[in-house]
């Protein structure tokens, strides 16, 4: 508690930095291959339904509990925690808020140096690899490392590490400069240049016409029905809503969407003041947030392939869209170069502000749960993460590391964290004190049917979602885990880095409870 007290320099600038926590590469490449993948038009009828009862909500009840804890003396999840219920051993759920983010951080800084590296390979010139399928997944392989263990430290001074480590250099140059002189400043920059290179290869695609005259029907109509209408090719509105696992991944992609549920909002929102506006605040990062994905991801990424590679080329994985499609598309393409270009390297200002969030909420903890100082918070965070870093590249081939740290942390703990926050709003905080805290300095007015939906349909419709996503998913992965020794490996790690925060909490509480006595707390 005796560090000094950080806080955004602006309104806007924490605006576009809990914006920019939330766009990322999901908005470009999973929202895209998700809604192609779910019959186009009709997916958005569960995703937007997801997001008035889980996404908007969870929202707000993030910014306000974390503003509450943060006017109180805490930035870290499970300070807030503790603040919340008035029990020292409510910190311990906070585990969860610096779990999520450092682990996702440990693989996704992983795929953030893929971006880099496509983008500089396109700058160069060296991305002209015809237009064979096959050579286009071979650079993806040798990039990721794909086709061994191992592989790409044969080579330390080969690209993809040196792009690696550029990326891991500059995120924790950012976070040790902390909130306004580095995450905010920042994002004041990326976010208005993704914008706009996002909107100068939307405006290229939505003018590429009909490429082919050989095939008249891969024109931009054709692509953006394909993409919106929902009754398009014949197919029954009322048929594709009764696909259970689109709702459920529909409501997935909202949380991975908004950044709901990861411990990085909470503590984004405890800088705030007493008296700063959050209602507005949050509203518009969450519409920040949508226009980037629905408006840029879902007009950019599916029409393009669609346009150069027919229908079969805009359905596929999050990796194959972006990194084996799109690649095609742009070879195809009138200065592609450029445009490939561009695109990756929005995408990897899109990894940037996302993985730069992921590091905030354990250095938050560190310093005020621990006494650290911002060197020694960021030098044991950076130990820490370059070590799971090293298991991800370590373990590439076919990604099994990557795909596992990303079910268990990416998935199934979001879905808990987001849970307990849920409860903790709806019926800790209570409705009348939570309305309270994002009445206070709001510039709009809270519906109040919000504190019926997040204390009563918000949980329902998460522990539904949660259940049905657990039963399809566990078993898999369960199996895995019994025959595969990367798996067991991978989450073993995890484990590992669970029970040294849960020890590091340990130490918190006792330092807290000698600092700051629940008892001497006023509400």
């Amino acid at each position: 508690m005796s560090q000094p007290k950080e806080a955004w320099g602006s309104r806007f600038g924490v605006i576009l930095a809990v914006t920019g926590s939330a766009v990322g590469l999901g908005n470009f490449l999973r929202f895209p291959g998700l809604a192609a993948k779910y019959e186009g038009g009709a997916f958005m009828i569960p995703y937007f339904v997801a997001l008035i009862l889980l996404g908007l909500p969870l929202a707000w009840a993030e910014w306000a509990m974390g503003r509450y804890g943060g006017t109180r003396g805490f930035n870290s999840a499970p300070g807030i925690f503790r603040i919340l219920t008035r029990r020292s051993g409510a910190a311990y759920l906070g585990v969860l808020g610096l779990l999520v983010p450092v682990v996702i951080y440990m693989y996704y800084v992983f795929i953030e140096s893929w971006c880099l590296g496509y983008a500089w390979h396109y700058l160069v010139g060296a991305m002209d690899l015809g237009k064979d399928p096959a050579a286009y997944q071979s650079f993806f392989a040798t990039v990721t490392g794909a086709n061994a263990d191992g592989v790409l430290f044969a080579s330390p001074f080969s690209g993809p590490l040196v792009f690696l480590l550029v990326c891991m250099a500059l995120n924790f140059v950012l976070i040790y400069r902390g909130i306004s002189k580095g995450i905010e400043l920042f994002c004041m920059w990326a976010m208005p240049l993704l914008v706009l290179c996002a909107l100068v290869v939307l405006v290229r695609v939505l003018t590429l016409g009909t490429p082919d005259p050989a095939l008249p029907e891969r024109n931009v109509i054709n692509a953006l029905a394909f993409m919106w209408d929902p009754n398009y090719g014949g197919r029954h509105l009322l048929t594709s809503l009764a696909n259970g696992k689109m709702w459920l991944e529909a409501a997935g992609q909202i949380f991975f969407s908004l950044s709901v549920g990861f411990g990085v909002v909470i503590t984004y929102s405890s800088y705030l003041k007493r008296n700063d506006d959050i209602a507005l605040s949050s509203t518009t990062a969450v519409a920040g947030n949508e226009f980037c994905e629905v408006s840029l991801g879902g007009m950019i990424t599916v029409p393009a392939a669609f346009i150069f590679l027919g229908a079969a080329g805009a359905v596929g994985g999050t990796f194959a869209l972006g990194f084996h499609s799109l690649p095609l598309v742009f070879e195809a393409m009138p200065a592609g170069r450029w445009f490939g270009f561009l695109w990756f390297f929005l995408l990897f200002l899109a990894a940037v502000t996302s993985s730069l969030s992921m590091l905030q909420p354990a250095i938050a903890f560190l310093e005020e749960g621990l006494g650290l100082d911002r060197r020694g918070s960021v030098a044991f965070l950076g130990f820490i993460t370059l070590a799971g870093t090293g298991l991800v590249v370590w373990f590439s081939k076919n990604l099994v590391a990557l795909d596992t740290l990303d079910f268990w942390a990416g998935t199934f703990c979001i879905f808990v964290l987001a849970t307990v926050q849920t409860f903790l709003f709806g019926w800790v905080l209570k409705p009348t004190r939570g309305l309270a805290e994002l009445d206070a300095g709001a510039s709009i007015r809270v519906p109040r049917v919000f504190t019926f939906i997040v204390r009563y349909i918000s949980p329902i419709y998460l522990i539904a979602i949660f259940v049905l996503w657990f039963v399809q998913n566990v078993g898999a992965y369960w199996k895995s885990l019994m025959t595969d020794s990367v798996v067991r490996i991978s989450v073993g790690f995890l484990f590992v880095v669970c029970l040294l925060f849960l020890l590091l909490i340990s130490q918190a509480i006792r330092r807290w409870d000698k600092s700051t006595p629940l008892n001497a707390q006023k509400d």
